[in-house]
């Protein structure tokens, strides 16, 4: 083999190593029949977060739910998902097409991040993140809880929690304590 073809075969690898890491990341369509799917056989709820790469707050709403003390009750709940949106100009890439109209469709539009829904199996909206007057709609206004940290923010939470879920005292207790550390 001459050094031609060492070049060649370089810059194949090369080409064929950018384009796979290039590839487009799955639509938010793919993403939610995967988990309607899924939750339809595991008997759960459907868990979507929107959030970006820049997110401190989105990683510390994963940080909490994926704490061993919170873990068990959310992956015995919820089929989670992320969805990516409003990433910064040189990460776009990383968006999940069809995200963005989603978050918007469902009132996250200028709602900051992380913007969480809650759906049934079926893909009927439970919950979202938004703090609302008691007794009022889903297509009320509202305040984004957005990661959980406030007493307000995570008594809401735990009040989705409770509509959602069979969610106990014991949990309810743990996930009260592990996301109010997300205030410090």
């Amino acid at each position: 083999m001459n050094w031609k073809h060492i070049l060649i075969a370089a810059v194949l690898f090369s080409l064929t190593g950018t384009l796979h890491s290039q590839q487009m990341p799955l639509t938010a369509e793919e993403i939610l029949k995967e988990a309607y799917e899924a939750a339809s056989k595991e008997n759960k709820k459907v868990f979507i977060i929107f959030h970006a790469s820049w997110c401190g707050w989105c990683r510390k709403m994963d940080a909490s739910m994926n704490d061993e003390s919170c873990k068990k009750f959310f992956d015995g709940n919820f089929v989670v998902r992320h969805l990516v949106v409003q990433e910064s100009k040189n990460k776009k890439h990383l968006e999940n097409p069809g995200a963005e109209e989603f978050n918007n469709k469902y009132g996250g539009k200028d709602e900051g991040l992380p913007y969480w829904l809650i759906f049934d199996k079926n893909g009927n909206l439970l919950a979202d993140s938004k703090i609302r007057p008691e007794g009022v709609g889903l297509d009320s206004p509202g305040d984004n809880s957005g990661c959980p940290a406030t007493v307000q923010e995570v008594e809401f939470f735990i009040s989705v929690l409770k509509k959602t879920t069979g969610i106990s005292a014991e949990q309810e207790v743990t996930i009260t304590k592990r996301f109010r550390q997300n205030e410090q």
